[in-house]
């Protein structure tokens, strides 16, 4: 252990092992170390069984890394810790409990893209319209309610009223039947089953209560509302229950993510120990401090005070440019200038909003010749050649998966049409098989032709890969599937530059399996096919390390670079166009700001551009009100134009004009707010009816019908008051 090397708070945090603890983990505090040194003390000084401890963060990279530490601290015991994400600890039940719950152990996980896949053909049987009825927003529902517990008999009931969501709880139904039909489940459904499992079969729900005497959860802000019911139902009997987390970094509401999970910790739990780690071993006093003056902003969290023993350091450098290309060429600018006094191109990160902002930054890079990686694009497990290698295997572990049946049966061509596909497909759920199954049926299906005889050949070719996957690791049945069905030789045959990049692609794949033989205990093709489906790019191993990053914010967080650029600081763009009426989303967007300002380790750039071309578009934007909440003797302005032309100039006369109008129209926006009291019925423009549940000065805290709690600020906006 390396009690010697933590400072008296991280002590304090490692040997509290008994009850219920909540960890405040400000940034770059410590907290992995704090874990994985609590993990070591409960093995070495409270002999506890390392069988006994679960450990749950929300990466698979993460969750490696804790794994490792462990293993530095204990040796060898440290592999009989449970130390996983989410998702993969509810799949590894799953795996030995899914007879339970009728399915078979081998099922497949399916990812976004086989979810939507499989949600438009429920559709086309429904004969609904995807244009009317989006199949992205589909799938977002579908998920928000498993992530609620919501069942489809549930979901059902409330939908009756609603014309819309009648309709989706139909899609609903239909998508469960064919998944299980399939023997897949898709990422929501692996912590829904699990939990499920649990209610109806008490006595397993008792093996893992009695198995997990100590419970540690990571990134606890980040948790929705069945991950808080999956860790309260475990931690019932034993109630040896840490997590460990920081409000102000909670970014994740719009995917499921409930802040309230830890801010209500004490609520839930009985006798908390709370304890706060607020000494930042990251950034220099400046970067935490500037952090500190935006985050006090927000309302809604914990009070704590991140401090740092470091130097002042640089002071936040504000940019205010004249246009996107003026901004973005003073970021490459202020790279290459860094990079002749002694960084290296990896030290830099470009943080954005959103993933369209990125071009203009990638143009500046190609110009300068500054070697950069873009993360939060296709990921390399969505690449279409390693999607299709992967539908074989996942056929092959799994008969019943229909959804990679028909990706591949015609990759590479075998003349197998679309119309002979609709007809194998209706037959099997005629006769409740899978298609793979049906395909014994194929001349009664189809009749005779070169259809049916290429049909035939390819199911004989997965009878035969079948068997050799009973035999053969991974690695060698991978290059079996990619021998038998000529995938390799086909875009060999291309002779096209994007055909010898999915070869590489496929080559990586092969050096990806090995690397799993060798690290892997469980070396099984279900749980190689599981590893791959859970990944994320995040987890990606990039040899070629010295590049710049271009990222989202959200990617970032996690991460630490010595330098940090945060472009497009503008209202509208950060914070975003959707949070600046809604006070929750605000302080969410603050949240990311201050995730975005603690990913710098020594020095910090913040950009706006006066105009910008987005989206078709070119807006003027005001400066980002966050720039504004930074302490002013913490920044330093530049105003050195570096690109400047004739639209910039135009686009800065029009920005003049824009700021005027601005503020004559928002000279008397804010009136004095309404006294209302708690308890009072309200109704709001947008979202409806509601209640007042708390008050803070003007801004009420109001519990609405249909989207849950919001804060309204009264000075800015009016409540009708309905009693």
């Amino acid at each position: 252990m390396e009690l010697d090397k933590l400072n008296e708070k991280q002590k304090q945090a490692v040997i509290t092992t008994d009850g219920a603890l909540l960890i405040l983990a400000g940034a770059g505090s410590g907290k992995t170390r704090v874990i994985t040194n609590k993990i070591a003390y409960l093995i070495e000084e409270k002999n506890v069984n390392p069988y006994n401890i679960l450990a749950i963060t929300f990466t698979n990279k993460a969750a490696k890394e804790m794994q490792s530490r462990v293993e530095d601290l204990i040796g060898i015991d440290s592999k009989r810790v449970w130390i996983s994400t989410f998702h993969a600890f509810c799949t590894r039940i799953l795996r030995y409990e899914a007879s339970h719950i009728l399915y078979e152990n081998n099922f497949t996980i399916y990812d976004t893209q086989d979810k939507q896949v499989l949600i438009k053909n429920c559709m086309d049987i429904l004969g609904y319209d995807k244009e009317t009825l989006n199949i992205a927003s589909v799938a977002s529902e579908i998920s928000r309610a498993k992530d609620s517990m919501v069942s489809v008999d549930d979901y059902e009931a409330e939908a009756t009223s609603d014309y819309r969501n009648s309709k989706i709880a139909r899609v609903y139904r239909l998508y469960q039947e064919e998944l299980k039909k399939n023997n897949a489940m898709d990422f929501d459904d692996l912590i829904y089953n699990c939990i499920r499992l649990f209610k109806l079969h008490k006595e397993v729900l008792g093996k893992y209560q009695d198995k997990f005497e100590y419970i540690m959860v990571d990134e606890y802000q980040d948790t929705n509302y069945s991950q808080y019911l999956l860790i309260k139902m475990l931690s019932q009997k034993h109630k040896n229950i840490c997590v460990v987390g920081d409000d102000d970094q909670s970014i994740y509401g719009w995917r499921g993510a409930d802040i309230r999970n830890i801010l209500e910790f004490e609520k839930d739990f009985e006798n908390v120990i709370q304890i706060k780690l607020e000494q930042n071993y990251r950034s220099t006093s400046n970067i935490i401090n500037a952090a500190g003056t935006v985050i006090k902003n927000n309302e809604g969290r914990k009070d704590k005070k991140i401090w740092t023993s470091s130097d002042n350091g640089d002071k936040i450098t504000i940019y205010e440019a004249t246009s996107e290309n003026d901004e973005s060429l003073y970021v490459a600018q202020n790279i290459r200038k860094l990079t002749e006094q002694g960084y290296k191109y990896s030290d830099f990160a470009v943080l954005y909003r959103a993933n369209a902002l990125s071009r203009k930054y990638e143009e500046a890079f190609m110009k300068y010749k500054i070697p950069y990686k873009i993360f939060g694009g296709l990921k390399f497990y969505d690449r279409m050649e390693i999607k299709d290698i992967l539908a074989y295997l996942r056929l092959i572990d799994n008969k019943n998966d229909d959804v990679s049946l028909k990706r591949i049966i015609n990759v590479p061509k075998r003349g197998i049409g679309a119309k002979t596909v609709e007809k194998l497909e209706q037959y099997a759920r005629e006769h409740s098989i899978s298609m793979l199954d049906s395909i014994e049926y194929i001349s009664q299906i189809i009749g005779a032709g070169k259809a049916q005889e290429s049909i035939k050949k390819f199911a004989v070719m997965i009878g035969a890969l079948k068997a050799f996957a009973k035999i053969l690791p991974v690695s060698e049945l991978l290059e079996k599937v990619i021998s038998s069905t000529n995938y390799e030789n086909s875009l060999i045959e291309e002779k096209t530059p994007e055909s010898q990049s999915r070869l590489e692609n496929i080559n990586e794949l092969k050096s990806v399996i090995q690397e799993f033989e060798r690290t892997s205990e469980d070396k099984s093709l279900s749980d190689f096919l599981q590893n791959a489906t859970l990944s994320t790019d995040m987890d990606e191993d990039d040899k070629k390390s010295n590049y710049a990053t271009l990222m989202t914010i959200h990617s970032a967080k996690g991460l630490e670079f010595p330098v940090v650029f945060i472009v497009a600081a503008e209202e509208n763009i950060f914070p975003s166009s959707r949070s600046v009426l809604d006070e929750s989303k605000l302080e969410e967007e603050r949240r990311l700001c201050y995730v975005a300002i603690t990913r710098a380790k020594e020095k910090l750039f913040i950009t706006r551009a006066k105009s910008r071309l987005l989206y078709g578009k070119t807006n003027c934007n005001l400066s980002s009100r966050f720039i504004s909440e930074i302490d002013k003797d913490l920044v330093i302005n530049e105003k050195k134009e570096y690109y400047v032309d004739e639209d910039s100039k135009q686009a800065y006369s029009l920005h003049q004009k824009y700021i005027e109008k601005y503020k004559i129209m928002n000279e008397h926006k804010k009136d004095e707010p309404q006294d209302i009291k708690i308890g009072t019925k309200v109704s709001h423009k947008t979202f409806g009816k509601g209640m007042i549940v708390g008050k803070t000065g003007g801004k009420y805290s109001i519990v609405f019908d249909k989207v849950g709690v919001k804060t309204i600020d009264t000075s800015v906006v009016k409540l009708e008051i309905l009693s």
